[in-house]
């Protein structure tokens, strides 16, 4: 029972924390976020069991890269600037940004005696695409809207449940459900993610229903009634399948080097990793499906 309440107690903190770093300000969820994507890229590192200089230069690496897009697409509501003092900025930073990967490959090429450096090297560019991208491009859909944003951890947390839901009751079927992966999860089986799906698509709808979808409209160069509904039955059937497989991704990443939990930054929850795994192909493929949208609807 305690570890329930202490699951429960830590789950409703951090559901709490993300829900109010979105809508407060683009000030409070840079400046959370920021923190968690970093710890992610930690975790990441500690998995993969990089050296100390290939986590710090990781973690210095995700900051430039999380302020860069945060500069370019935010700049303008922390601050009275304009978008060439914004472009430059964000160019400079991204500069930055070359020359710290530069001095790390500079790095690794001098720790050749080392065990592993290409590995090492490897692991670097992969936590940059694989964990510090996906939370950077967050502040792209922050900019959008931050009621999209709200609506992909939404959708997200309603598809991991949904899924749990019907697939632990499918799987008290005398020949039990049939696995997606049973090798990297044992857990998740298509009975599930079909299951979430349907729960997703109703989430979605009411979401749009309760207005969490407005902005669709003012991207419309010729209004229709419905195009909003639309572009949210979109937004639910990627968020199932691109948050099904950010989630086994990092399963695949744990079970390649023997761990079950990626940290204990959350009690009962394991680590950052744990809980935004969903977000690492969510968030990207989300920030391109809302740009194409809005470029042609």
């Amino acid at each position: 029972m305690s570890n329930l309440i202490q699951r429960t107690l830590s789950g409703a903190v951090y559901v709490a924390v993300v829900v109010a770093s979105i809508l407060i300000h683009p000030l409070a969820f840079v400046s959370v976020f920021a923190i968690v994507s970093t710890l992610a890229v930690r975790e990441f590192h500690h998995i993969t069991g990089d050296p100390k200089y290939t986590t710090v230069f990781g973690m210095l690496l995700n900051v430039l890269l999380f302020a860069s897009i945060g500069v370019w697409r935010l700049c303008d509501r922390l601050i009275a600037t304009n978008y060439v003092f914004e472009t430059s900025i964000s160019q400079i930073l991204l500069l930055v940004y070359m020359v710290v990967l530069l001095g790390a490959l500079v790095y690794e090429l001098s720790q050749f005696e080392a065990a592993q450096p290409a590995a090492h090297w490897g692991h670097l560019l992969a936590g940059q695409v694989m964990v510090a991208l996906p939370f950077a491009t967050m502040l792209v859909m922050l900019d959008y809207s931050k009621w999209l944003l709200l609506a992909l951890f939404v959708l997200l947390w309603t598809n991991d449940t949904g899924a749990y839901c019907v697939g632990s009751l499918t799987a008290k079927r005398a020949n039990g459900n049939h696995k997606m992966s049973p090798h990297v999860s044992p857990k998740k089986s298509w009975e599930g993610l079909f299951g979430g799906a349907v729960f997703v698509l109703l989430a979605a709808w009411l979401l749009t229903a309760c207005g969490w979808f407005d902005c669709v409209d003012s991207w419309q160069y010729e209004p229709c009634l419905y195009a909003k509904y639309w572009v949210a039955m979109g937004f639910g059937v990627l968020a199932v399948v691109a948050g099904t497989l950010g989630d086994l991704m990092e399963s695949l990443l744990k079970r390649s080097y023997g761990i079950k939990d990626s940290g204990r930054f959350l009690p009962g929850h394991g680590g950052v990793l744990d809980r935004f795994d969903s977000l690492l192909l969510a968030t990207p493929v989300m920030a391109i499906y809302l740009t194409l949208i809005r470029m042609f609807i």
